[in-house]
């Protein structure tokens, strides 16, 4: 049976930048929300670190937590609480892999324009370090493996491949298209 921790806390209503603060924190770590605030997270080093640090936070700002270990009673609960997690991971893959297709569209929209250009290949490069910036923040959350990591990663291959294609384009036409020329004007 696997070691879990458990973090019940109560905030003061105002100001509401705590509850939202707390709850971001605990998201980052990609604990789930089990009933109001009650949180679920796997024991280890690390996460008992940082709720510790989350812990602390709350406390400081005149809240009530409680930080604790566990196990599961039964194979059935702890399959459920892994269920969850997997769950949490999927709804975060499956919006990577909506931001994918989004991306997609964006390149063949530009394909169409023929928009070649260094400023366009940028942009598309930045939203690509963005998606694999993110898919990897997701991975370290999925400590369970959730069915849609892999899917998820072809996914972003062939975000990468379609930006190289891309780029390749763009490097061909800035290639074989020669800057205007430059007049000098003289007094």
């Amino acid at each position: 049976m696997l070691k879990w921790l458990i973090m019940s806390y109560n905030l003061p209503s105002e100001p509401s930048r705590l509850r939202v603060g707390t709850w971001r924190s605990l998201k980052k770590l990609g604990a789930v929300n089990i009933h109001q605030s009650l949180w679920l997270l796997p024991f280890n080093d690390e996460n008992y670190s940082a709720l510790s640090t989350v812990a602390s936070n709350i406390s400081e700002n005149h809240g009530e937590v409680l930080l604790m270990q566990t196990i599961a009673m039964e194979e059935s609960y702890e399959k459920a609480m892994i269920s969850r997690f997997n769950k949490a991971r999927e709804i975060e893959y499956e919006e990577i892999i909506d931001k994918c297709n989004d991306y997609f569209a964006e390149i063949n929209k530009e394909l169409e324009r023929k928009n070649f250009t260094f400023a366009e290949a940028e942009e598309n490069e930045e939203e690509l370090e963005k998606l694999l910036s993110w898919f990897e923040k997701v991975k370290l959350r999925d400590v369970f493996f959730s069915p849609l990591r892999e899917a998820t990663e072809k996914k972003l291959e062939e975000c990468r491949k379609c930006f190289e294609d891309f780029s390749s384009k763009t490097f061909e036409n800035e290639k074989n298209d020669p800057p205007p020329e430059i007049k000098i004007f003289k007094d």
